[in-house]
């Protein structure tokens, strides 16, 4: 038996079927042009704005999407937990119908972060969408099975949907939390805090009004000397790891913000907040002091 069929063998054995399919999305070329396709459709309907960043979260400071899934999934979870129950048709019925209200929110949000993935994450996207809609559609024909007087076909339909919604949401999560979707990239900071100021670089390195890449220690920064202040924010963006020092300098209402070259995120860069999504969650950003010698010193701000 040759070394590569035994890799292969041992993976199969160590690798959970549910994952390796998630896995193999990942990689699933064919899913491409269907995926830029509605990826644009996307942007046309809900284009960079004042809706999309509601629908983003970022009035929030995390993402709408996976709390809003909570609803639907609770509601359909409870309606077919009662089909087992005696007289408790009339409880169903409202639970599906208050699952198919909260779908259309879940959707929206849903639809606007995945439009500012990466590819790999858009084709698992694209399945985890199959899985929910899927579901959806059988909730919906079970709900009107049962006002119509069938309700043995209701039930059957609710079961099959329970199936589709578990398929669904595993691939969800799966882009949660194993392709890091709504997860905060930045670089946590935090620990440098009671390590107090830390020396960066002479002022008279920065250029003036241009961002440029800088290390403290390990963590990239992203620093801007505008006139005699000097702003530091962690460099990779909070999305997905875009490089901020990278980006386009704007203004915004007066304020100076970079905008993200990867997916478009813009944060005020006097302390990271964030002015336009995808990104949800505040940019780390770093008080600075100028010593006499010339010398910038930083440490992360309270």
């Amino acid at each position: 038996m040759n070394r590569q069929r035994v890799s292969r063998i041992s993976r199969s054995l160590t690798v959970p079927r549910p994952l390796k399919v998630a896995e193999d999305l990942e990689h699933a070329h064919i899913l491409d042009r269907p995926a830029r396709g509605l990826a644009g459709a996307v942007l046309r309907v809900l284009p960079p704005g004042r809706l999309k960043d509601i629908l983003h979260g970022v009035p929030l400071g995390h993402p709408a999407h996976p709390p809003l899934t909570d609803l639907p999934v609770g509601c359909w979870m409870a309606a077919t937990v009662l089909d087992f129950l005696p007289d408790t048709e009339r409880a169903t019925q409202v639970l599906l119908a208050v699952g198919l209200a909260g779908a259309v929110p879940v959707a929206l949000t849903g639809a606007a972060d995945w439009s500012s993935l990466h590819i790999e994450q858009q084709r698992v996207g694209v399945a985890h969408s199959v899985g929910t809609v899927a579901a959806t559609g059988l909730f919906a024909a079970s709900l009107i099975a049962r006002v119509r007087g069938r309700t043995r076909q209701g039930k059957t339909l609710g079961l099959a949907g329970l199936v589709a919604l578990f398929g669904g949401t595993y691939l969800g999560g799966h882009l949660a939390f194993r392709l890091g979707a709504g997860a905060s990239h930045a670089e946590s900071i935090t620990h440098l805090g009671p390590l107090g100021w830390h020396d960066l670089c002479p002022l008279d390195e920065l250029p003036e009004g241009w961002p440029v890449h800088r290390s403290l220690g390990y963590i990239s920064l992203f620093v801007l000397r505008y006139g005699e202040d000097v702003h530091v924010l962690a460099d990779r963006c909070s999305h997905l790891d875009g490089p901020l020092h990278q980006g386009r300098m704007v203004r915004v209402d007066d304020e100076i913000c970079v905008i993200c070259p990867w997916h478009g995120s813009t944060f005020q860069v006097s302390d990271g907040t964030v002015v336009h999504g995808p990104a949800t969650g505040r940019q780390p950003a770093f008080e600075t002091r100028i010593l006499e010698s010339g010398m910038i010193q930083v440490r992360p701000a309270r």
